[in-house]
C-alpha cells in the first residue's frame, strides 16, 4: 500500500522575496543609466542643431558676401539648413524647449559669434549637460 502525500508545487514566500529584491536591485542600477543616456542624447541633438545653424550661417555669408558684423535672420539661413527643398526652421529646435520653436530654442547672433541654445546654453536646465557649441 502506498501512502499518498499531497505536496503542492509552487514558490515559497522567501523565494519570491529574493526574486523581487534582485529585480529591484537591477532597476536601481539601470534607471539612472537610462536617464543619463537620455540627457546625453538630448544634448547631442541640440549641439548637432547648433552645428547645422552655424554651417548655414557660414554658407549664407559666403554666398551673399557678408562680413563678420552681418547678422542673418532665420529666413536667411532657412534654405541652407538642408531639410527638404526649402528647409524648415521649425524642425530645428532644442529637445528641452517647451515652445518647440526655432526662436525659442536658439539665438544666432552675428557672423563672428557662434549660435547658442537659449534653453540650456549656460547649463541653466541641467548643468551636467550644457548645450554649447565648442569650436
Amino acid at each position: 500500500m502506498r501512502s499518498k502525500s499531497t505536496q503542492k508545487a509552487g514558490f515559497t514566500l522567501v523565494e519570491i522575496m529574493i526574486v523581487v529584491a534582485i529585480i529591484g536591485l537591477l532597476a536601481a542600477i539601470a534607471i539612472p543609466n537610462f536617464l543619463k543616456a537620455r540627457a546625453t542624447s538630448q544634448q547631442n541633438a541640440c549641439i548637432n542643431n547648433l552645428r547645422q545653424i552655424d554651417a548655414a550661417k557660414q554658407q549664407w555669408a559666403l554666398e551673399t558676401g557678408q562680413g563678420p558684423s552681418a547678422s542673418p535672420a532665420g529666413t536667411d539661413i532657412q534654405p541652407y539648413l538642408g531639410r527638404g527643398a526649402a528647409g524648415n526652421l521649425q524642425s530645428v529646435v532644442c529637445p528641452l524647449d517647451s515652445t518647440k520653436t526655432f526662436a525659442g530654442s536658439y539665438t544666432m547672433g552675428n557672423m563672428s559669434t557662434t549660435p547658442a541654445c537659449s534653453v540650456n546654453g549656460g547649463g541653466s536646465v541641467d548643468s551636467a549637460h550644457p548645450h554649447v557649441l565648442n569650436n
